[in-house]
């Protein structure tokens, strides 16, 4: 760690996030926008966990994952969203030091963690359709449950060396990032410290942990889209393909801008926020509604929750208006 200018990380009570810059009249609106999608993301990833969770016939792996994929969602949106929206509406704009450190570490491990579990989910859609009698031995809920404990171990040390790279740097410069979150790249931007290593250490993840994601989804639906052609009725080959088109939608929201945020030179740094609102509001609100849509089975719960409170309602009623009389 370095001393340049006197001042180090450990001397930095608190940063200053820009947060989007926007008119000052526009604040309030901005605000509400945040507010309404963030309880979408709320009522969507709640709603689709309780179903999961409830409906004994979506006791399988895939929705096994579907379901921590929603608790995942949820966790990285409330890590950011609620700071972001306090620093609206605040003219300090700031997070301490400790928050800013947090805020970095979980959504890391978050981001992470969806990755494997995304890559997990294509490889249990592989196995469902191209091998489809060994499925209840390859994709077995002791097996699952340990890779999804795998992949946040996988995701807390990737935190960890991210974290620590990043805020070993000196700040003797700024403490103002250009972000309405603690970004990794936009706190490299105020530091005085050589960065080479922080770059080393991102790409070292991305090739350790991205990459092989990426691989395993490719290749995962090269044998799928292989596999499915081979089917002779026009009727199974759609059954097959909707069983992975609400993925597919999900990898490509998620991964697409991502890609966009950390792939195109900075030139445009309100851009890359609008991008990073994508896929910390947008894509965690979208992914229930996708999966909802697109699959059966969740229609299917849906329809039978929505039913029993309907009769409950109307039992309750009934009973209550009885007794009145």
């Amino acid at each position: 760690m370095g001393d340049k200018g006197g001042d180090n990380y450990s001397e930095v009570t608190d940063f200053i996030l820009v947060g989007i810059r926007v008119r000052p009249e526009l604040h309030s609106l901005l605000f509400l926008f945040f507010l309404i999608v963030c309880w979408m993301v709320l009522l969507g990833n709640l709603s689709m966990i309780g179903i999961i969770v409830t409906d004994p016939r979506l006791i399988t792996p895939m929705y096994f994952f579907l379901g921590n994929l929603s608790i995942i969602d949820l966790s990285y949106s409330t890590v950011i969203v609620p700071k972001a929206m306090v620093n609206i509406l605040s003219q300090k704009k700031t997070i301490s030091f400790a928050g800013c450190v947090a805020q970095l570490f979980l959504y890391a491990l978050f981001m992470v963690t969806e990755a494997f579990v995304l890559a997990a989910m294509a490889y249990d859609r592989f196995i469902a359709i191209c091998n489809p009698l060994l499925y209840t031995v390859r994709m077995s809920r002791s097996l699952c449950i340990q890779l999804v404990a795998g992949f946040y171990l996988c995701g807390w040390v990737s935190s960890i060396l991210q974290v620590s790279v990043t805020f070993s740097m000196s700040f003797c410069a700024s403490r103002v990032i250009d972000h309405f979150y603690c970004d990794s790249n936009s706190i490299e931007k105020i530091s005085c410290s050589n960065v080479f290593m922080n770059k080393m250490v991102s790409l070292s993840l991305a090739i350790l942990i991205i990459l092989p994601t990426i691989v395993v989804i490719v290749v995962s639906y090269m044998y799928i889209v292989s596999t499915v052609l081979k089917i002779c009725s026009s009727e199974g080959r759609k059954k097959a393909f909707s069983t992975c088109s609400s993925h597919l939608g999900v990898v490509s929201s998620l991964y697409g801008t991502v890609s966009f945020v950390y792939l195109t030179p900075p030139s445009n740094p309100e851009l890359h926020k609008m991008a990073s609102v994508c896929y910390i509001l947008f894509t965690p609100m979208l992914n229930p509604l996708i999966y909802s849509l697109r699959n059966k089975d969740i229609k299917d719960a849906m329809r039978k929750v929505v039913w029993k409170k309907k009769f409950y309602f109307k039992y309750a009623s009934t009973f209550t208006f009885s007794c009145i009389l």
